[in-house]
């Protein structure tokens, strides 16, 4: 099997899809031998019959016989053998496809839901490869192998009889067209169904993150009623597309029963009046089914065909929005400052922006609190700053490098990121703190665990960091997982740490750890954006910038920043004081 190249997709012209293909040409090439081979050793069982009933019987030689037997055992072992070989050739093909393009698909799975939604539940790319690796590995491309060598089946039919090669030719066409009917029937339901499969499994997903608050509400019967709507939907296309493909594959089936049955009869024909031998009777039916075989086996695979046709246009749409580019250079470690330069945000899956002009500049040693109401476009505005979210407009600049300029993984080495919504994965504890790095060094987990103030609550738990949470963390309370989070984003002191709604879920003792958090990033040089509702959070920032309808309503030192914002609700609960008692008097 040839190598993977390394040279980027776009120079060849070919999809991701169809480069890892190209690679295994020799593979492919290799396939159509051996069938070209199986379809010769095919013939064994016609021509050893047609020797039996012409030269066996009437000579009544039991060495001629034994011999005969023995060159059809070889011949069908060896047909054994290449079959064996052209099966294990196949599955290797598929697995190899699998390993080239997983990665990729993987890559855009993740990375879609930053770009735009995905529909259903955002795993039909990964559906999409199963079902082209499944139909690669079984026999429906061997079928397609038989085929170019349907013509010679055909020639040896002619020369046995010409009425025989005609009937032959007419079963085939037959075939073919009942092969067109089924591509025509069952493509546009085949599509159907996987969309409503993708929805499935969307709304069932749903349910299952969402299980407490479906109990709690009495909302389990709504939601159970809503998923066996969509399931409903999803069973009537895919019995759709089960009856129509079974209809046509056993109308294949009755119509070989039936063809093979007419090349007895004309067999019977030209003994009767063409004075062929007996052995022409067996030997024309034996060979004109498997003439047809080929063209059967397209039929039986066609719903896998055809499902895997789409799946492969899916996932090369899919793809082509993630071209292969090379890596950027390496850019040292930032150090100085963090530049925000006339940013737009538009949320993934909108038309409308939620971020709208802002710029502002930090240096080392600043700590940014981001504050204004619900909707003000506060965590849009740092999912772009930590590179999350593409802009729409202007540019994130570390020490002068726009985010662009950084390869993802070793950007998020500077960058220290604790969500809104925490989500942890299953794991242990250090492994969550260490982001699943490879050989980390417990020494760097522990202190970030200190740093985040949770380092002698994973000593109370029964293994300590080797604590497995669960998936999701279930394991843990929110406050936990707020704090086992926090560590997580200040692992290895990252240059820039952003907090969004760090203390949602904090007590006192977390909302001090908090605290001494962002001073040790302030400490050491780094910078830290804290976005925050509660002011506890904002007790060791220097700088703050407030947002009204995504856009900055003021940008400056704390106190001054927050004696604009503050004083005319100030000034409103002073007059609404002043109402009070002139209306008590």
């Amino acid at each position: 099997m040839a190598s993977r190249s390394n040279a980027p997709d776009a120079v060849s012209g070919r999809s991701e899809l169809a480069s890892a293909i190209y690679d295994c040409r020799r593979a492919l090439v290799g396939i159509v031998i051996f069938s070209g081979i199986m379809n010769i050793l095919t013939l064994t069982g016609p021509l050893f019959m047609l020797q039996i009933y012409d030269r066996v019987v009437p000579s009544q030689s039991i060495p001629t016989l034994l011999a005969l037997a023995a060159i059809a055992a070889l011949l069908y072992m060896s047909l054994g053998f290449f079959d064996q070989i052209r099966a294990r050739i196949l599955v290797r093909v598929g697995a190899y496809l699998d390993e080239v393009v997983h990665p990729k698909v993987f890559k855009a799975v993740v990375t879609m839901p930053l770009r735009n939604r995905l529909p259903g539940d955002g795993l039909q790319p990964l559906r999409d490869l199963d079902q082209i690796r499944t139909f690669v590995s079984s026999g429906g491309p061997a079928a397609f192998a038989d085929m170019p060598f349907l013509p010679i089946q055909i020639t040896i039919c002619f020369l046995i009889d010409p009425l025989i090669g005609y009937a032959v030719i007419f079963g085939a066409t037959v075939i073919f067209f009942l092969t067109l009917a089924t591509d025509l029937t069952v493509g546009a339901a085949s599509l159907e169904a996987s969309e409503k499969s993708s929805q499935r499994f969307a709304v069932i997903e749903a349910g299952r993150r969402n299980a407490e608050v479906l109990r709690s509400l009495g909302m389990s019967g709504r939601f159970a009623d809503r998923w066996g709507e969509v399931n409903r939907s999803y069973e009537a296309s895919h019995l759709k597309v089960l009856e129509r493909s079974g209809a046509f594959s056993g109308a294949s089936k009755v119509f070989r029963m039936m063809f093979q049955s007419a090349l007895l009869a004309l067999g019977a024909y030209l003994v009767i009046e063409k004075g062929a031998s007996f052995g022409t009777i067996i030997a024309a039916s034996i060979l004109g089914a498997r003439a047809l075989q080929p063209i059967e086996m397209l039929v039986a695979n066609w719903r896998g065909f055809v499902g895997s046709r789409q799946a492969w246009h899916r996932l090369n749409r899919l793809l082509a929005q993630f071209p292969t580019t090379a890596d950027p250079m390496p850019l040292p470690q930032p150090k100085g400052s963090l530049e925000v330069e006339n940013l737009a945000v538009v949320p993934p899956g909108s038309n409308r922006p939620s971020v709208v002009d802002v710029s502002f500049n930090l240096r080392a040693g600043n700590a940014l609190g981001v504050i204004g109401p619900s909707g003000a476009g506060k965590s849009s505005l740092v999912r772009v700053i930590i590179g999350a979210w593409a802009p729409a407009r202007g540019r994130v600049r570390l020490d002068g490098a726009a985010l662009e300029q950084w390869h993802p993984d070793a950007l998020g080495q500077h960058i220290g990121y604790l969500p809104q919504d925490v989500e942890l994965f299953a794991g242990t504890i250090a492994e969550n703190i260490s982001r699943f790095e490879p050989d980390a060094e417990p020494p760097k987990i522990v202190a970030a665990a200190k740093v985040a103030g949770v380092h002698d609550l994973v000593l109370q738990m029964p293994n300590g960091y080797s604590t497995d949470i669960g998936e999701a963390g279930s394991a843990l309370s929110a406050g936990q997982r707020q704090r086992v989070a926090l560590a997580r984003a200040l692992y290895r002191d990252p240059f820039l740490v952003v907090l969004d709604e760090p203390n949602s879920n904090l007590d006192a003792e977390g909302d001090a750890a908090l605290s001494r958090a962002i001073m040790s990033v302030r400490q050491r040089g780094g910078i830290a954006i804290v976005v925050a509702h509660r002011p506890s959070a904002l007790e060791a920032v220097d700088m703050a910038l407030a947002m009204v309808n995504g856009g900055v309503a003021a940008f400056g030192e704390k106190e001054e920043v927050l004696r604009k914002v503050l004083k005319p609700s100030a000034a409103a609960i002073k007059s609404h004081q002043q109402e009070h008692e002139e209306a008590t008097t």
